[in-house]
């Protein structure tokens, strides 16, 4: 009887080195050598920022007051939410509370509760955690400055327009078109 021929392993080929790049995932992926704007880099930075500190939204504390109203955001601001390791629900939602409103806001805690949820869109948060600390005072937005009527060439064109408030936007595009001269400014 004879003996089945033993095949030997094939020698790896080995691979082209490659330079990683310090943040890169994909070592083949280009560079892109050019200027970015402020604000495609802001929204990285600021939610490296909040999830430091505990956000993973930060719309939480920039919308504080539409959550749960303009009397309780008064009183209180969202200081962090705390998640068990590795999930993104039973958080805990720690808030600074300014001095005796703290009992009361120990009351409506389960309303707090419920309406940072529904913020979410799930259940994110099942506790809240309350400190007792000093609330700075919202500062209030200016409103901006208002724009010239409409020209009248374009209000004509935009009266055959049935819906209001799509006609009020538009009209208020025009003004804002019309007003301008040369390259828009930033304020």
């Amino acid at each position: 009887m004879s003996k089945p021929p033993v095949s030997l392993p094939k020698a790896a080929t080995p691979k082209p080195a490659t330079k990683r790049i310090k943040g890169r995932t994909d070592p083949d992926a280009p560079r892109e050598n050019r200027s970015r704007a402020v604000a495609e880099l802001l929204p990285a930075i600021g939610g490296a920022a909040f999830r430091r500190f505990g956000f993973v939204q930060s719309s939480i504390v920039s919308r504080w007051p539409e959550i749960v109203g303009a009397k309780l955001a008064g009183a209180s601001i969202p200081e962090s939410i705390r998640f068990p390791v590795g999930k993104k629900q039973d958080g805990v939602l720690t808030l600074t509370v300014r001095g005796a409103h703290a009992p009361m806001m120990q009351h409506i805690a389960p309303e707090i509760i419920e309406r940072v949820n529904r913020f979410f869109g799930y259940a994110a948060i099942v506790k809240v955690a309350i400190r007792q600390g000093e609330v700075a005072a919202p500062v209030p937005r200016k409103a901006p400055p208002s724009i010239r009527p409409v020209p009248v060439d374009l209000g004509a064109s935009l009266k055959g327009i049935a819906d209001p408030e799509l006609r009020a936007v538009l009209e208020s595009l025009a003004a804002g078109v019309a007003s301008t001269h040369g390259l828009p400014r930033i304020t």
